[in-house]
């Protein structure tokens, strides 16, 4: 179930997590980070001018964009992960098999968020709540690349250092957008003790400015949280989003040839 969303909607549903007033923004980290404190796994290479407090895992670029999707990273650690090379980066093991094939099947538990068993209400105040969560953790790792057999983009945010890879290893590697921007789908996995876990996914129509007035485009959203979170779920709920994108898509481009 699709729901469309005027931009002024979209700004406030997807701005960044208002957390407590002790989380510093990011246009305001000036001080310098002590090399003590960067993850064991990386250090300094070179130096920069222009951002001087630039690291692997503490990109400006790539912390704006996760703002934009509603997780901002407090503990300065999010690593944008698009090839093998990004895992040794992050200080992540290679996966065992890649590509990596996942089985689901249309049986596969996952609710769509607007139907029966998903309201849009809890579906939000969940992915609020996750939200939060993945931006407190102490790391978070961000595999993107498209849905197998699609042209679809996407990206994971997650701070589950074990099922980074194999979702990394799952997407077919796409070029590298350079400044990175949000993807026409998004999934939020927390692996953590959650007091409920969950799961669910969210197709809707956003309304861009393209310059040329407002243009619609589906985007998608998959929400997971538990202890152990399963990556045919993830992956499940992946496929939905890019068969609600492609589905609709296809009804605009019918719709443009019968105008014509």
């Amino acid at each position: 179930m699709n729901r469309i969303l005027s931009s002024a909607h979209l700004l406030s549903r997807r701005a960044p997590v208002l957390l407590t007033d002790h989380i510093p923004l990011l246009h305001s980290l000036r001080t310098s980070i002590p090399f003590s404190s960067l993850p064991s796994s990386v250090g300094r290479v070179g130096t920069s001018t222009q951002f001087p407090d630039e690291y692997p895992g503490q990109i400006y670029a790539f912390n704006w964009c996760l703002n934009g999707d509603g997780v901002t990273p407090t503990k300065k650690s999010a690593f944008r992960i698009a090839k093998p090379l990004d895992l040794q980066v992050a200080g992540l093991k290679k996966p065992k098999s890649n590509p990596l094939v996942v089985t689901t099947s249309s049986q596969s538990s996952i609710p769509e968020a607007g139907s029966e068993s998903l309201p849009f209400e809890s579906f939000d105040s969940t992915s609020l709540r996750v939200k939060e969560y993945l931006s407190l953790s102490d790391h978070l790792y961000c595999p993107e690349g498209d849905v197998p057999k699609t042209r679809i983009g996407c990206r994971v945010i997650s701070n589950s250092a074990a099922l980074a890879p194999n979702l990394l290893a799952y997407l077919e590697r796409a070029p590298r957008k350079e400044p990175p921007v949000s993807l026409p789908v998004t999934v939020y996995v927390y692996e953590g003790d959650v007091d409920n876990e969950f799961s669910g996914y969210a197709i809707e129509v956003v309304e861009l400015d393209e310059g040329d007035g407002d243009i619609e485009r589906t985007v998608g959203s998959v929400v997971v949280s538990a202890k152990n979170p399963d990556i045919a779920t993830v992956v499940r709920g992946i496929e939905l989003c890019a068969e609600g994108i492609k589905a609709d898509e296809d009804e605009r481009a019918a719709g443009g040839e019968e105008s014509e």
